[in-house]
């Protein structure tokens, strides 16, 4: 099956990429490059550089490909950018995601796999998330990616175009090879790893008042190979799912606090730290419930505490303290 990976240069795009190829898939990587990193691609794939805002360079790539299948991840993820321009979140997320679409109809491409997330959902009311449970997103990141699967089952039903929606909970982690490196960093696990390697003066926690154990905010991580394993499952029971909606996580959550604790541990390393106020858009608690993923997909996750997944990640920072060097 040859299949095209949008944002194929980013983080959990370059790790899918290599997952689908060693899996034996032919692999397009498509990506502008404007976050993401081209020496992050696998070296068999191939790779186009295109604007998918731009429908024609995104209709080019398919009639110059034979794909058989799409994989989605392009897009805008910062949840405190969305807050302060939300449009460019809708522009990002929306409409490029239905340039791609509309290429796929026009080149009878059925196959369509979309990286969600748990942003969706919003403040929980109940806890941990099903997929079932209410979607009432609180910033506009999460509110485009929620439109957009939306307009997923028209395509289905007006077109053939069979999908998969795979909310991820918190990426996290570290391959041999390839890691997290954003031009602009705001996730958690790679901002204590930097600071640990005084890239970064101090570690600052955004609140210290939620309404949750330790009164930091809680997330429930999942390592990135996990996540592109959980694509290939997607791909192998797109034909005949039993659901289209499939949650990532873990089933368990960690405190800001806890991670911090848990990077000290894995470093060695004191890492100063200090709480600021609560980050805009943010959440108190996220934890998933993915036993449809287990079943239904038979994906199963190999990391199942938040220590390994730091120390991935630290193993891949200290050899790569920069980033990728492109």
């Amino acid at each position: 099956m040859n299949v095209l990976v949008t944002g194929a240069a980013g983080y959990i795009g370059s790790v899918v990429v290599s997952e689908l190829i060693q899996n034996n898939y032919a692999v397009v990587a498509l990506d502008d490059l404007s976050l993401g990193h081209r020496n992050a691609v696998h070296p068999q794939a191939t790779f186009v550089r295109a604007d998918l805002s731009a429908y024609d360079q995104v209709d080019r790539v398919f009639s110059r490909s034979s794909i058989d299948a799409v994989i989605h991840l392009a897009g805008q993820s910062l949840v405190g950018e969305s807050m302060q321009d939300p449009g460019k979140f809708f522009r990002a997320n929306i409409i490029n995601g239905l340039n791609v679409l509309e290429a796929m109809r026009h080149h009878n491409v059925h196959k369509f796999v979309f990286s969600s997330t748990a942003a969706v959902y919003g403040e929980p009311q109940h806890l941990p998330l099903t997929e079932n449970s209410d979607c009432n997103p609180i910033n506009p990141y999460g509110a485009s990616k929620l439109y957009f699967e939306r307009i997923l089952p028209w395509y289905l039903n007006t077109y053939g175009i069979k999908y998969m929606i795979l909310r991820y909970f918190n990426a996290a982690g570290a391959t041999a090879i390839l890691g997290e490196s954003h031009p602009v960093e705001s996730h958690l696990i790679p901002i204590i790893l930097e600071t640990a390697l005084g890239l970064r003066l101090n570690l600052e926690l955004f609140g210290s008042d939620y309404d949750t154990k330790d009164g930091s905010c809680n997330r429930d991580y999942i390592h990135v190979s996990d996540l592109a394993t959980a694509h290939i499952k997607a791909l192998d029971h797109i034909e005949q799912p039993q659901n289209r909606v499939y949650n990532l996580g873990m089933g368990h959550g960690y405190s800001n606090i806890e991670v911090l604790e848990a990077a000290r541990k894995v470093t060695g390393m004191s890492i100063p730290s200090t709480f600021g106020p609560r980050r805009p858009g943010d959440p108190p608690i996220l934890i998933a419930k993915a036993d449809r993923a287990r079943t239904e997909l038979g994906w199963t996750p190999n990391h199942r505490e938040i220590e390994p997944i730091v120390e991935s990640a630290w193993r891949w920072k200290v050899k790569y303290p920069k980033g990728y060097v492109d």
